[in-house]
């Protein structure tokens, strides 16, 4: 039920601030009908709202049914002050209908709602490591082109024996043989499945991985040291026997809704689950499999790599480039080829600032979503990339990206 009044943080600066929200749709309800007016079913009702209690009404509008189509702040008369905020609280709220619509040259934003709609059945450690499930190496590709760094390797599993099961975006463990130095059995480590649920042969009978070999110098004896999971990978051979656990992970999972907006910022084997929902979104067979996913909305991989010989499974992305170039946009940052503005190398976060006005107007939208997978050292770029943006509407970008996130829009999975 909507508050007249309250109490709070009314004498603060931010909490003195009040906004208007524009919105459609909102219904009759068990939270709404001791209301002493009515609620219309159609046409515009305007609810100011002060600072402090932003998100919780939000929350009530969704309840309702409604749907926020802008969010105005006011001043102290009243009046549009033309500058759009997403920033969530406030202390008073008073709710009127208006008959007029938004006046006009005023600036609007979309806000987010509801939280998104994604997968009820998620399959979670079906498989645990006390029992793993026992699958064999099919096949072992090599992904990076002549003259690129480090090895990357596509991994195909049989695992038709099992009741292993698995969701785009989802993770696999992977429990090397061996010891470790304390002469324990080797644990778990968790991997991005890069295959969708269907698998690559779209039978329901694989999993794939895309994994790179971890090859560092030991800090002080100054020995390459090589990564005792990701080694082991690189090296099966078809027929050989791989203990696997799981799957596990809800955060990477794609929204059901068909017709969404999906942002993809990727580094290196960060590519693994965007290549499962690529396949999901574009392929033929898959899209065969799935008539229930008539994808029919947009993606956008924004991808960074050292050289264009590591463009991991380049062939497929442009292959769906070329099909599909309404629905599918490719970007990459190649960092030892090309420069920023600055004359630096050019990585994932240098793209993200060169488009940060397409992304941020893309975000609006609440059927946008944003995944990032890969380097965490990527994050701060592309926080301080976006917040420049928001910056210039009046927006502070931790306050957006935060409501992306209770919204279910914003996912990251990075290391």
């Amino acid at each position: 039920m909507f508050n007249s009044s309250a109490t709070g943080a009314g004498n603060t600066p931010s909490g003195s601030r009040v906004f208007r929200y524009e919105v459609v749709g909102l219904r009759q309800s068990q939270e709404n009908d001791q209301m002493s007016y009515p609620i219309r079913q159609s046409g515009s009702t305007f609810i100011t709202v002060p600072y402090t209690r932003m998100n919780e009404f939000m929350q009530r509008i969704t309840r309702m049914g409604g749907k926020i189509v802008s969010i105005q702040p006011l001043d102290v008369n009243g009046d549009l002050t033309g500058k759009v905020t997403l920033e969530q609280s406030a202390t008073n709220v008073k709710q009127h209908t208006d008959t007029q619509g938004t006046q006009a040259g005023a600036k609007t934003k979309p806000m987010t709602q509801a939280k998104a709609a994604v997968a009820t059945d998620i399959p979670v450690n079906i498989y645990r490591p006390a029992s793993p499930y026992v699958g064999k190496c099919m096949s072992n590709e090599e992904l990076v082109g002549e003259g690129g760094i480090g090895t990357v390797r596509h991994l195909k599993f049989d695992i038709s024996s099992g009741d292993l099961r698995y969701l785009e975006g989802q993770s696999i463990g992977i429990i090397p043989p061996g010891t470790d130095k304390n002469g324990k059995p080797e644990k778990l480590r968790l991997y991005s499945i890069a295959s969708t649920r269907h698998g690559d042969r779209v039978d329901d009978k694989t999993v794939s991985l895309c994994v790179r070999q971890l090859e560092y110098k030991h800090p002080e004896t100054g020995d390459i040291v090589y990564g005792v999971c990701s080694t082991y990978l690189c090296g099966l051979k078809p027929g050989d026997d791989i203990k696997i656990t799981g799957p596990t992970g809800k955060e990477m999972l794609l929204p059901i809704d068909p017709e969404a907006k999906v942002i993809m910022m990727a580094t290196g084997t960060g590519i693994a689950p965007m290549r499962a929902y690529l396949w999901r979104m574009f392929k033929d067979n898959e899209k065969a499999a799935n008539p229930d996913y008539p994808f029919n909305g947009f993606a956008w991989l924004i991808f960074g790599i050292p050289m264009t010989a590591n463009i991991l499974y380049k062939e497929e992305l442009e292959e769906i480039q070329q099909k599909y170039p309404d629905h599918f946009r490719l970007t990459n940052a190649i960092s030892r080829e090309q420069k920023n503005k600055d004359g630096g190398r050019m990585y994932i976060q240098d793209r993200v600032a060169e488009h940060a006005a397409e992304l941020w107007q893309m975000m609006q939208d609440e059927k946008t979503h944003t995944y990032i997978c890969g380097l965490k050292g990527m994050e701060d770029g592309i926080d301080a990339a976006l917040s420049a943006e928001a910056s210039k509407v009046g927006v502070e970008w931790k306050e957006f990206q935060r409501a992306m996130k209770k919204a279910g829009r914003w996912h990251v999975e990075t290391y």
